[in-house]
């Protein structure tokens, strides 16, 4: 068995992503605003790496099928639709669309998976759905990468707990033996050590800074385990959801 986890994207090399299955988490906010998005009626998300590239992407498409999404310091981006909130990702504003997102950490993580072989997007609000899959990955190929976005290229305890909480749902509480990087043993002591969602999220970095800029609820609902039951899936550069 081998299961990975590292903490961002950075120093990840495309070779160490190469052939495997991977889990890509940024807590706060960007994969459970994706979550939201789908579970609330939108056609896809497609993450883009800078604001250029998605109003270039945007100029391509129907404007009205599409929504411009993003954040730049947690805030929304200058002309865009939407920032990175879940919470702006209603059924009245985002069904039938697709969303073309940009967001500081998050995207960046999803685009440093080009060589993989599945890609999927997990969060709190999908950590069930996506334990289950992982559970499958692992009994399929004995391999497993998760990929926390972090924060700037640092640690993020928020998207390391979540990394915990998914490697406990796929390992169904089993304690591995071999096999397991150090970051992911490090993510599941953190996954038992806190009881609740809420706790970590808003101790975290990115939490302290969502809350002192008047997003607490979007650090709550992000602990909502499993409010979107749903796996989404990163495939030819869209986000859609698997279907079961």
């Amino acid at each position: 068995m081998r299961i990975d986890v590292a903490f961002t994207p950075a120093g990840l090399s495309r070779m160490e992503v190469a052939g495997r299955t991977v889990f890509v988490i940024d807590v706060l906010r960007a994969t459970t605003t994706m979550c939201a998005a789908l579970a609330n009626g939108a056609r896809a998300c497609v993450p883009v790496g800078t604001i250029e590239e998605a109003m270039r992407l945007a100029t391509t498409l129907e404007r009205r099928e599409i929504l411009l999404a993003g954040e730049r310091g947690s805030l929304r981006i200058d002309g865009f639709d939407l920032g990175n909130s879940p919470l702006e990702m209603t059924e009245q504003v985002v069904r039938g669309k697709t969303v073309i997102m940009t967001t500081t950490n998050g995207t960046e993580a999803l685009l440093a998976t080009g060589l993989a072989t599945g890609v999927y997007i997990a969060a709190g609000v999908n950590v069930s759905a996506a334990a289950t899959r992982a559970r499958e990955v692992l009994a399929e190929t004995d391999d497993l990468l998760v990929l926390c976005a972090g924060r700037e290229g640092e640690f993020g305890l928020d998207d390391a707990f979540t990394a915990g909480r998914l490697l406990l749902g796929a390992l169904e509480g089993r304690r591995p033996t071999h096999g397991v990087n150090d970051a992911a043993l490090v993510c599941l002591d953190l996954a038992r050590r806190y009881s609740t969602w809420l706790r970590p999220l808003m101790a975290a970095r990115a939490g302290r800074e969502l809350v002192r800029l008047g997003f607490r609820d979007d650090v709550v609902l992000a602990a909502t385990q499993d409010r979107y039951p749903l796996l989404p899936q990163f495939s030819d550069r869209r986000i859609t959801v698997r279907a079961a």
